[in-house]
């Protein structure tokens, strides 16, 4: 299919056809649920139409082929019109379509991967942009071929900051395969939108965003074909077509009309399809969908291993912060698939290493960190990469909706986050990570790591490369002493003994910079009061090794203290909490109890009662 020829009109009547079929479908399938967004649906269905039927190029009976167009439905609720169109290209049989939103099927109230022709999931709004230019960053620097990529986006989504981040870094790096579609249908859930149809606020805004924008009529088939056709030829920028629609266009008393968003059509839905159905005009043409052009390279993401082993000497102070970007280095030497994502914090991370390498493996994202997680979410569908976003630890939670929604969309992203808790000392309580172990441990599947050394620090990075699912990985500002032999085994859910007798009167666990403060209260507790203690580095936080630590507990006398530089909620604390639910153990959590300020490091491990002092007083009375 030549996109840069005209349409003839046979062709043009048969895609405004498919549009009303499309609306048909969605009509009946939102009935058939009693629920859904069939409005919401009307509005894009030339958009489906033209799509799916004239501009896109993809296989479909391999909906996720590395080298299909890639199209990214950000506003979700209109998911019905999504699944009409598929089965509309004879992926599954139309009849399916009734089964919307039922308990047994996949036809979800929003798309989701459990569909084999989704690759994330959307509905959470004003996210769709930042993973649509991934994967456009993906084709155009990384596998270098000419599939393209589009993303639908209501215009009330577009209030959202998270558009705007993507819209500048999509610029920036000129991903001339992006198309921006805009969905202009003037009307919001509740109210109209703040633009309603100011077309030209929009181009105006969309051009100094660096993008060429193409104002059209998004119900008129003609003006669509040549504005992707203008999109396809437009190079050294991405391209947005800004679609003036309406909602429930074609709907009998309901087009453009207030408070039908979300709302089955119900009695109103017959009339409706009757006069829908009279608008299908007869045509002689077939609609044909174009492969592929090219293919994509096969890439191999599996069994990753660092270039070399770590080679550290116990006893050397350094950060594992350092070692975490040491190791990210040398996962590019062995794989030039590894991608590392950062956020203008690349020399406090130090994942500025990997550009030691390959400076095309790393990707700034600059202060956007929800357009940074979006993008790496993209850059990571299909398998086509292995992705480390990291940031200060504090960072993460602007972005804990897009996290949450990567892991719906059964994404495999490693997160690493540095400068945690109140020991990173005068920078005060904005640049705390406090909640990120809570935070991570809540989202569904997840691998939390909370290494405490160099060694360790490396193999968490190489495990964390192969584990599927969403990863985050907590490292420390300060230097911290090598506890481990180079050749130490780390597996996921299993912990290590640090310090160990046959007389240990109380179980610590601690992991970071206060596994040394468990440390140094272990050498005080033995040296001025003759009494034993047991210290555990638990390695992973999620999964917690359990089993460890009911064996360990057993034989400290069913005696537990944790100690973490983290708040009290959802961190360490919590997670050996959960373990020893069921036994008979006297546990003390040690955590930070309110929101902290500035001061040197060690004084704000004492002023936040999390010192070694502490926890000496903390076992003493333990065991009293």
């Amino acid at each position: 299919m030549d996109q840069n020829s005209e349409v003839n009109s046979e062709k043009l009547q048969e895609l405004q056809n498919m549009a009303h079929k499309l609306r048909i479908h969605s009509i009946e399938s939102t009935n058939a649920s009693k629920s859904g967004h069939p409005t919401s649906c009307s509005s894009i269905a030339e958009i489906m139409s033209v799509l799916f039927f004239h501009v896109m190029r993809y296989k479909v009976t391999e909906p996720r082929h590395p080298a299909n167009d890639r199209l990214v439905l950000s506003k979700g609720h209109s998911a019905p019109i999504l699944y009409a169109t598929w089965a509309e290209t004879g992926l599954f049989p139309t009849s399916e379509l009734l089964n919307l939103r039922k308990i047994d099927s996949d036809l979800e109230g929003h798309p989701t991967p459990r569909l084999n022709f989704v690759d994330v999931a959307t509905g959470s709004l004003g996210q769709g942009l930042s993973i649509a230019v991934g994967m456009a960053y993906m084709g155009k620097y990384f596998d270098k071929v000419n599939y393209k990529t589009f993303c639908i986006i209501g215009d009330g989504e577009s209030a959202e900051g998270n558009i705007w981040e993507a819209l500048n870094f999509s610029s920036f790096y000129k991903l001339d395969n992006l198309c921006a579609i805009f969905d202009i249908n003037r009307l919001g859930q509740s109210d109209p939108t703040m633009l309603q149809h100011q077309m030209d606020v929009y181009e105006n805004r969309l051009m100094s965003f660096g993008f060429r924008a193409i104002i059209v009529d998004g119900h008129d088939i003609n003006e669509l074909c040549k504005a992707f056709s203008e999109a396809d030829r437009t190079k050294g920028k991405p391209t947005a077509i800004i679609a003036k629609t309406f909602k429930g266009k074609y709907f009998l008393d309901i087009e453009n009309a207030e408070n039908w968003h979300g709302k089955a059509l119900g009695d109103k839905a017959k009339p409706v399809i009757q006069h829908l159905r009279s608008l299908i005009k007869s045509s002689n043409t077939k609609l044909d969908i174009a492969s592929p052009e090219t293919d994509v390279p096969l890439i191999n993401i599996s069994n990753i291993k660092l270039s070399s082993q770590p080679k550290y000497t116990v006893g050397e102070p350094i950060a594992t912060r350092l070692t975490y970007g040491v190791a990210l280095k040398k996962l590019v030497e062995n794989n030039k698939r590894i991608i590392a994502l950062d956020g203008d914090t690349k020399n406090s991370t130090y994942s500025e290493k990997v550009k030691e390498i390959s400076s095309d493996n790393f990707i700034e994202c600059f202060i956007a960190e929800q357009n940074l997680v979006g993008v790496a979410i993209g850059i990571a569908c299909r398998d086509r990469a292995v992705v480390f976003v990291s940031a200060f630890a504090a960072f993460f939670t602007r972005t804990f909706d897009q996290i949450r929604m990567g892991a719906i969309s059964q994404t495999n992203v490693n997160f690493v986050g540095s400068h945690c808790g109140v020991s990173i000392g005068e920078d005060g309580p904005s640049q705390m990570g406090l909640e990120d172990l809570a935070m991570f441990r809540s989202i569904p599947g997840s691998t939390v790591f909370y290494p405490s050394d160099a060694v360790s620090t490396e193999k968490a990075v190489e495990l964390a490369a192969n584990t599927k699912g969403i990863c985050f990985i907590r490292t420390t500002r300060a230097k911290t002493p090598v506890l481990y032999c180079n050749d130490a085994n780390f597996k996921i859910g299993k912990g290590c003994v640090i310090k160990k007798s046959n007389k240990d009167k109380v179980l610590i666990i601690a992991a970071g910079i206060t596994l040394y403060e468990a440390i140094e209260a272990y050498k005080i507790l033995a040296n001025e009061h003759l009494i034993n203690v047991r210290i555990f580095d638990p390695f992973t936080i999620k999964p917690i090794d359990s089993e460890s630590i009911i064996f360990n507990a057993k034989e400290c006398n069913n005696l537990v203290i944790t100690v973490e530089d983290h708040y009290y909620e959802g961190g360490l604390g919590e997670a050996v909490l959960s373990a020893l639910a069921e036994s008979s153990t006297q546990i003390k959590l040690m955590a930070v109890e309110s929101v902290p300020r500035s001061g040197p490091s060690k004084e704000l491990l004492k002023l936040y009662k999390i010192s070694a002092q502490y926890i000496v007083d903390n076992v003493l009375k333990i065991i009293h």
